[in-house]
């Protein structure tokens, strides 16, 4: 299966009552492995979760911890990329050069790596102290 194949499903299965805007993700572990995620709206809006970490958190729970590619599909006019929170978490899971596919429904796309859409990551080495 596909990652925009994954995604578009998944993304179907959105909780998204407040907002209608349904989002679904896909990225593939270093095992080939996909996994899946859409976002999960809540009443008290902060509680929420966006697809992108949905899916990190399958992977993770699944045992794996290294993404090697990621998609994220919604229903809008333009592509649209993760938020500053999900371009962190993907970062924590993937290299730089990682490709991130941004989809519409409709088939506009945009592509970047992890380094485009997060310069000056935050990452394990900053907290690495002095020796």
């Amino acid at each position: 299966m596909s990652l925009l194949t994954a995604a578009t499903k998944v993304r179907e299965n959105a909780h998204a009552p407040y907002s209608k805007f349904k989002v679904g993700a896909a990225i593939r572990a270093a095992s080939g492995n996909i996994y899946v995620g859409c976002n999960v709206e809540n009443v008290a809006y902060p509680e929420g979760t966006c697809a992108e970490a949905g899916a990190i958190a399958a992977m993770v729970a699944a045992g794996e911890t290294e993404l090697i590619e990621a998609l994220v599909i919604a229903d809008s006019p333009m592509p649209v990329s993760p938020c500053g929170g999900c371009r962190q978490k993907l970062a924590e899971f993937g290299v730089p050069d990682v490709k991130v596919t941004m989809t519409t429904v409709a088939g506009n796309t945009s592509e970047m790596t992890l380094a485009e859409l997060l310069p000056g990551a935050f990452t394990q080495e900053h907290m690495e102290g002095e020796s």
